[in-house]
């Protein structure tokens, strides 16, 4: 409705309103903002990410276990029905999308703290979980607040452009490394396999510290202030003029405004294809502990050290087993890659970087699956999983940005969310072939399985990205509008 055909009552509100944001936005960017704050605000933002790291892959370094205990019943279909469960997950990340696009209308700061605070309390829950009931319940908590990435957003709109990558890298290597967390917890609490859920504990612990320090420490960014302000201060006519010109789709966000903006932009439509492609490795990110537990359990049954597959598991999962072990070096593995990412893509650009790492991806998905088959090392095997994890999510990275680059201020938010509609079709896919499969074969064609999923579609994203998207290195955030690479 028109602001003309309102009455005068409701735009004397409106009006009110309006100012009282206004003078909201006007005083938080007058804060005095110390030399130091950049230093502490890196500081904040490495706990919330390695809040936010551990969360994304406890409940995967620790699948053998809870499949093996909470679904033991279904024998060695476990791994099936476990991913079969966790299905209902789903639903959720598809809700988070649309309240991820609110940080577009009521700022950054808001949600970085409750996302963190959300995944916090979904580990809690599975900390506490007796049942499957609660053990999906806290996973389904966790998979609602883990995509949203704010931090991401903080480190875009705070970070200087011209170390903006770096910093990134930085920052996403030292969360990285905060994920060696978990392997640690895993030796000094599982004595026995039953006892997984106090690995969850401290983590919680940590996800509450961030929220907390969060909240009493960042503040808003400016990028979101600057655009927030010059939004409520148009009036209704300028609105209109831009609706009319259709400059701006939707001056606050929106999931529908950007998916629309996204699928008539050719940069960004690219973008959106390419990583539903390369999400189809997305299976290695949820299965490498597994691949591993089979891997190494396999051998040890061929080579006559363990009677039955179930004697090997318990054997190579343990707190002193190979899997711990090799637990210990991929976050080593993940954290080198995903550091090295930052300085390559500001240097050669975000294509040659977006590159370089899904080539690596493929040769170290090879390396470490037949590496865990053949009882390779198991620091060794451990870093070239973590290596092909972190070059995997480093392409991801790489993708995000250049989206960011690509998008202007107001809709960036909403654009990023709006991706993981298409690239969920990368995730549907994989779901869809591997947990038939495992349901009907066992849970030790595992890796064969994702090899055979993941490498073609890492490959086709390689080349989309080397064939159909344009560089974005050096771009200014505060300036771009989208038409740059349409």
């Amino acid at each position: 409705m028109s602001e003309k055909n309102l009455s005068p009552e409701k735009q004397r509100k409106d009006a009110l309103k309006k100012q009282r944001e206004i003078a909201k936005w006007e005083k938080e960017k007058t804060r005095p903002r110390r030399r130091t704050y950049l230093l502490y605000m890196v500081l904040i933002i490495c706990l919330v990410y390695i809040t936010d790291e551990i969360a994304s892959q406890i409940c995967v370094q620790m699948k053998t276990e809870i499949a093996g205990d909470l679904f033991a019943r279904f024998g060695d279909s476990s791994l099936s029905k476990l991913g079969t469960l966790e299905l209902l997950s789903y639903p959720c990340i598809a809700i988070s999308l649309f309240y991820k696009t609110l940080s577009d209308r009521y700022g950054r700061r808001l949600f970085l703290v409750v996302n963190t605070f959300g995944m916090a309390l979904g580990m809690t829950l599975i900390f506490l979980s007796g049942n499957i009931p609660l053990y999906i319940m806290g996973y389904c908590v966790i998979s609602f607040f883990v995509p949203h990435d704010m931090q991401v957003v903080y480190i875009m709109e705070t970070a200087p452009a011209k170390h903006r990558a770096k910093i990134y890298s930085l920052v996403r290597a030292v969360a990285t490394l905060g994920a060696m967390l978990i392997p640690l917890l895993r030796r000094i609490f599982m004595t026995d396999q039953t006892q997984w859920r106090m690995v969850f504990f401290v983590p919680a612990v940590i996800g509450l510290v961030a929220s907390f320090l969060a909240l009493v420490l960042a503040r808003e960014t400016d990028a979101f202030i600057d655009s927030r302000l010059k939004y409520l201060r148009m009036s209704e006519e300028e609105i209109q003029a831009e609706k009319e010109r259709k400059e701006v789709r939707n001056a606050q966000g929106g999931f529908f405004a950007a998916l629309k903006f996204a699928m008539h932009h050719k940069q960004l439509r690219w973008l959106y294809i390419l990583m539903a492609f390369h999400n189809l490795g997305f299976i290695i990110t949820m299965n490498y502990q597994p691949m591993l537990s089979y891997g190494y359990a396999g051998h040890l049954v061929s080579s006559g050290g363990a009677a039955t597959l179930d004697d090997a598991l318990n054997a190579v999962v343990s707190g002193n087993g190979a899997v711990t072990q090799a637990l210990f070096l991929f976050a080593v593995g993940s954290a080198v890659f995903q550091f090295v990412v930052g300085f390559i893509s500001d240097k050669l650009g975000r294509k040659p970087a977006g590159a370089i790492m899904a080539a690596l991806t493929l040769t170290t998905l090879l390396a470490f699956t037949f590496g865990a088959k053949l009882a390779w090392n198991p620091y060794l095997v451990g870093f070239l999983t973590g290596a092909c994890v972190g070059s995997f999510w480093s392409v991801g990275d790489i993708n995000v940005m250049m989206m960011s680059e690509s998008s202007p201020t107001n809709l960036r938010s909403s654009i990023a969310s709006s991706a993981y509609v298409i690239q969920a079709i990368g995730t549907v896919v994989c779901m869809a072939i591997l947990l038939p499969t495992l349901g009907a074969l066992g849970n030790a064609v595992i890796s064969t399985v994702a090899l055979c999923i993941s490498a073609p579609g890492i490959l086709i994203g390689l080349l989309l990205v080397l064939t159909k998207t344009h560089e974005t290195k050096g771009t200014d955030l505060d300036t771009v509008t989208g038409c740059e690479w349409d």
